[in-house]
């Protein structure tokens, strides 16, 4: 299947040359289209914008970096950052962290992150509004092989975390506290995600913080 020839066939892997891929990503008709490759299969995915998605995705954003302020752990976080392995592979997760000492490896002033040339994130996170058993499937797949430590999956309509460390076999396995951020719960951060439905995001923070910065 052309994936030229099929440009309305969002959020969906389309086998695909690399070349094929780039040039639709590329298509004005996708402006908001986020980007996936992956053994010869290409995504174009629409399906990522709404409120759901936004507001759990800064949620995030914010009790992680809450949590690296409190534990004075340097980081660096990315929002949809592209990165490529040229002609390989591409990603684009919500959200990317670099990590301790590596955040000086974060590239900056750039489109997308060569991984030929720079080290990838340590934490890759996914929100998963209608995206899910994807993210949990082809895309734990395609991280593992890029050589992230550590991926999340965010399933928002259970504000639930489905965290995985990456093991040195290019295998995964599910893990309930961070290794990065060591005494980082999942559970903490899901309490954190229900709280968000019913009250604002400083009333959230404030409480988190209550529960890791003394």
């Amino acid at each position: 299947m052309n994936l030229l020839k099929t440009e309305f066939l969002t959020d969906v892997w389309v086998t695909a040359t690399w070349d094929e891929y780039l040039d639709t990503l590329e298509n004005p008709a996708y402006p908001q289209a986020k980007g996936y490759y992956y053994n010869g299969q290409g995504k174009i995915e629409m399906s990522a914008v709404g409120c759901n998605h936004a507001e759990d995705n800064g949620m995030l954003a914010l009790l992680v970096n809450l949590w690296g302020m409190a534990k004075s752990i340097p980081m660096r976080v990315q929002v949809n950052c592209t990165y490529r392995q040229s002609g390989k592979k591409e990603c684009q997760p919500d959200l990317s962290y670099y990590i301790g000492d590596r955040v000086k490896l974060s590239p900056k002033g750039i489109a997308a992150v060569d991984l030929d040339k720079n080290s990838p994130p340590d934490l890759a996170i996914e929100i998963a509004v209608t995206s899910l058993a994807d993210d949990l499937g082809i895309k734990r797949l395609l991280y593992e092989e890029l050589g992230v430590r550590e991926y999340w999956v965010i399933d928002v309509q259970n504000a639930q975390i489905i965290a995985f460390e990456m093991i040195a076999t290019n295998g995964s396995q599910r893990i309930r506290e961070s290794k990065l951020l060591p005494g980082l719960e999942m559970l903490l951060l899901e309490e954190g995600l229900q709280r968000s439905r019913e009250v604002d995001n400083t009333e959230v923070g404030n409480w988190f913080w209550e529960r890791v910065g003394g």
